[in-house]
């Protein structure tokens, strides 16, 4: 694709630039103003691209990095593409679709969980944690959940906010899927009260691991 297409889309991003979106999302430390569900038409219309995927994301400008996660190719990818992409893309929204919508597919992405989830970086840590989740529910043959279950009980009580987030996620996730860890997945739960006190709406499922693991496996009928 050519830089005058790039210029297009980043025209057609901008026009659709709402300030009041902006401000909500300036509140959940995102920094875009584009409706996601324009964006989302936006991507339907041009399908995937992942040249101008590549292009869009070079431009460092959020909206324009949404869009190329969902324009791109994830499997064309190599590792060490995707291992700068998970540190320049620190918003929490790219972040969450990079991970989810393109690190997910990657033939990498085992080899990046393992990296990652040691990474300093909290951000990044927080990538590999959220792969080792998913492993978790879908593939967990291979996985050490005694020992997962160790690093979170030694380190998710006093870890950066994102990185905390994820490490619970991976625990309850564990309590939910794997009946001979709940009791010690629960019992971790309630000894660090991690997010206890998290505000929580009406009808939602709070994220407190005992909360939230014993709200699961109750609609599955206690399994």
């Amino acid at each position: 694709m050519t830089e005058t297409t790039i210029d297009e889309v980043l025209a057609e991003l901008a026009a659709l630039e709402d300030p009041s979106v902006r401000e909500v999302n300036r509140r959940r430390g995102d920094d875009h103003g584009v409706n996601l569900s324009r964006l989302r038409a936006v991507a339907k219309r041009l399908k995937t691209q992942h040249g101008l995927a590549v292009g869009l994301w070079a431009t460092e400008d959020t909206a324009a990095r949404l869009l190329a996660v969902l324009l791109c190719r994830p499997k064309s990818f190599g590792r060490q593409e995707l291992d700068a992409m998970v540190r320049q893309g620190r918003e929490p929204k790219i972040h969450d679709w990079l991970v989810n919508y393109v690190v997910k597919k990657s033939p990498h992405a085992e080899e990046l969980r393992v990296a990652w989830t040691a990474d300093p970086d909290q951000v990044v840590a927080s990538a590999g944690w959220a792969l080792t989740t998913e492993r978790v529910a879908k593939k967990p043959e291979g996985l050490d959940l005694p020992g997962l279950l160790d690093t979170i009980e030694a380190d998710m009580k006093d870890a950066p906010d994102r990185l905390q987030w994820a490490m619970n996620h991976t625990l309850t996730q564990i309590g939910i899927e794997h009946a001979d860890h709940r009791a010690r997945a629960i019992d971790i739960g309630e000894r660090l009260e991690v997010l206890k006190d998290y505000p929580t709406p009406p009808n939602c499922t709070s994220p407190y691991a005992p909360a939230w693991i014993n709200e699961m496996v109750s609609r599955r009928g206690g399994a």
